[in-house]
């Protein structure tokens, strides 16, 4: 049985709590490999580690540290086939997917090979007589992420990309369901150069990240995973004096004008909705169209779709999607989706009960088609998760701009039409953090950031970008002046004025 174990120091370092969790094959239902669960005690050693190593890396100039992180991008290159293997074989994505999840975190990393212009601050000379000001980004210190399952290899770059570039040590606390990508990206990191201590990984469950969330020498704390959990991390992070930015749940509505192509439409909502089994915070698992005709349209569009689709297991290189991560998680879909006909949702496609040949014990599903779903039933309200679609009606643009805007989700929202009015129109006034126009799966490139509202992100900086910059560093402002020898000097008791 193969064992994963933490990475601190720039070495594997063994667990002493004496608690593992399993890390599935979701393909096949078996348990691959044991991964140790951290205490407070290991987590402690993980900080100090890094403690030590920070102040070092902060003293190296920003072009240095860039040079790492252009080594690791080259590194990430050569790697990305065995990453994307590894990835698939314990989240259960096809490989071509998993593709893409090294990819856009590849894509931070490369954002930050520019932190020595994202860092050079502001100066004003001659603010007043002789005094010149200026600015200065420097790093927190010792800074931690908690990742979620369903992105192992983006959402770690998207957080420890930044926070290193700019002179911290980070604790990553991947998840415990897929943890090797993580180990995996750290190594690649001592291999490109970067000192031991500077990324340490700690595998864990709630117990590690409530130590995360108390222990005084992490300075800030970086979280995705459910609203949840996050507003409850952002509570705690926030009472003991932590910079925290949290990023919750989401339920992403696809908005179809009746002008709309719905050939391209119906294109986009298969590998927005269903790719990646729907384990996706930027998922598309509502679609609104816009009057009858355009739902009978649709929906007459949607059905050989759906129909054509093929789920396998992650390396068969035809199939659109994989397995869902874990038993307990397509057991949870499931009762979604039996929850959705309780409701009196009309279950178009019901996608349980799927048995893919020779992987019969695999956490399979096929995908899942709901009609005439109501605002006010729960499977609506909450986010599922899984390869399960919704066909919400509205009867007019002003009734589809109000349902994401309404709902308590606000990460992305899509709007698919001709009119360049109506797009900007919507894209004005609906109330969510991402929108995209004709571009089903919203999320910014990295020079841009990435964060919901709403119960989506608890936070006031977003992920990556410059915000990402702001978020791991603060601001010393330096005001100077350099008096001229043999002035006379005035004392002066009143507030200083330019």
């Amino acid at each position: 049985m193969r064992s994963i174990e933490h990475f601190i120091g720039g070495q594997t370092v063994v667990g002493t709590s004496g608690r593992h969790n399993d890390v599935f094959d979701p393909n096949s239902g078996q348990v691959q490999a044991k991964v140790s669960l951290a205490n407070a005690a290991e987590l402690d050693r993980a900080v100090r580690n890094a403690a030590e190593a920070q102040p070092a890396w902060a003293a190296v100039n920003p072009q240095r540290r860039a040079r790492v992180m252009f080594e690791f991008v080259r590194l990430l290159n050569v790697h990305k086939q065995e990453l994307a293997e590894l990835l698939a074989s314990e989240h259960g994505k096809v490989v071509s997917d998993a593709h893409g999840d090294v990819l856009r975190g590849l894509e931070v990393i490369e954002f930050a090979c520019g932190i020595p212009h994202l860092l050079k601050g502001e100066y004003t000379q001659g603010a007043g007589p002789r005094i010149d000001v200026y600015s200065a980004m420097q790093p927190l210190g010792v800074v931690a992420g908690v990742t979620p399952f369903n992105f192992p290899a983006m959402i770690p770059m998207w957080m420890f990309g930044p926070a290193i570039a700019t002179g911290n040590a980070f604790i990553l606390k991947p998840s415990e369901r897929d943890p090797s990508v993580p180990v995996r990206l750290a190594e690649l990191m001592i291999e490109a150069g970067l000192p031991p201590g500077i990324l340490n990984v700690v595998h864990g469950d709630k117990e590690i990240v409530d130590a995360i969330v108390a222990h005084p020498t992490i300075k800030a704390v970086s979280f995705v995973g459910s609203s949840d959990v996050a507003q409850s991390v952002y509570a705690a992070g926030a009472a003991h004096g932590k910079r925290v930015q949290c990023m919750g749940g989401a339920k992403n509505h696809g908005i179809v004008l009746p002008d709309a192509d719905l050939d391209q439409v119906v294109a986009d909502l298969m590998g927005a909705a269903y790719g990646s089994a729907g384990e996706r915070c930027m998922a598309l698992p509502v679609v609104v169209p816009v009057g009858e005709a355009t739902a009978e349209a649709l929906r007459a569009k949607l059905l050989p779709a759906i129909a054509a689709l093929q789920v396998g297991v992650s390396g068969n290189p035809d199939a659109h999607y994989g397995p869902v991560v874990s038993a307990a998680h397509k057991a949870r879909i499931e009762g979604y989706i039996q929850l959705g006909v309780d409701e009196g949702a009309e279950l178009v496609v019901d996608g349980r009960g799927l048995k893919v040949p020779g992987h019969e014990g695999g956490f399979f599903l096929a995908p899942t088609l709901f009609d005439h779903v109501k605002p006010t039933m729960k499977t609506y309200q909450d986010e599922i998760f899984g390869p399960v679609l919704q066909i919400v009606r509205a009867h007019s643009f002003e009734e589809a701009l109000a349902l994401p805007s309404q709902h308590p989700y606000g990460n992305g929202v899509s709007i698919f039409t001709r009119s360049g009015d109506a797009a900007r129109e919507f894209a004005d006034r609906v109330e969510v953090g991402m929108v995209g126009i004709n571009v089903p799966i919203p999320v910014p490139v990295a020079y841009h950031s990435f964060g919901g509202w709403k119960r989506s992100g608890f936070a006031d900086l977003n992920q990556y970008g410059m915000d990402g910059v702001r978020f791991y560093t603060r601001t010393k402002t330096v005001t100077q002046r350099w008096p001229r020898g043999g002035e006379a000097i005035e004392q002066s008791f009143v507030i200083p004025t330019l």
